[in-house]
């Protein structure tokens, strides 16, 4: 054990949802005392900019119960068993948006909240080939909005757009396309 590593001596499930699963555990600390740690495990998501022709990319606005308000994201989920990281961003962007894309590059993964989470966002991009028919959850209602990316940008540096993984993904592409990697 290095000298920030914490040990699990046991570990409580204290809630076992459809999203999520919470302990409660108990751990040994660099220093050999005892602490808690309330853990949020989550199964980790996908997030997708899909940017057509003339680089506009296609936002979801949805209504997020948590903070009582409707945000405007990229469109993303929660990965499912069985699929690869990519075959859960292609579906999530053909549910959302309507959107099938080519040409996925993968931009990283980020860890939303290292603090009391275990999740990971996986953070891809693409072009736009085809736009059809959303075919969203049943319990999903989403309005689909294009904006152009340097907007978007703009909104992200003007605090409009307050979701992480949407942040990140679009400044991540912005910065890789300016230097050509992209």
């Amino acid at each position: 054990m290095d000298k920030l590593s914490e040990k699990t001596l046991n570990s409580k499930t204290v809630f076992d949802g459809k999203i999520l699963h919470v302990t409660l555990d108990e751990v040994e600390l660099p220093d050999g005392k005892k602490a808690q740690r309330e853990v949020v495990n989550h199964q980790g998501g996908v997030c997708v900019a899909a940017l057509d022709e003339s680089d506009n990319l296609y936002f979801v606005k949805q209504f997020r119960y948590p903070y009582k308000e409707i945000t405007l994201e990229l469109p993303a989920g929660k990965l499912e068993k069985g699929s690869t990281v990519l075959e859960n961003g292609k579906r999530e962007l053909k549910e959302e948006t309507g959107c099938e894309g080519y040409s996925f590059i993968s931009l990283g993964a980020m860890y939303p909240s290292t603090g009391y989470t275990n999740e990971i966002i996986h953070l891809f991009a693409c072009r736009v080939k085809t736009v059809g028919e959303q075919q969203p959850d049943e319990d999903e209602f989403l309005n689909v909005e294009k904006i152009p990316l340097k907007k978007a940008v703009e909104m992200v540096l003007n605090n409009q757009l307050p979701d992480a993984k949407t942040q990140l993904t679009l400044l991540k592409l912005e910065m890789l396309l300016k230097s050509g990697k992209i």
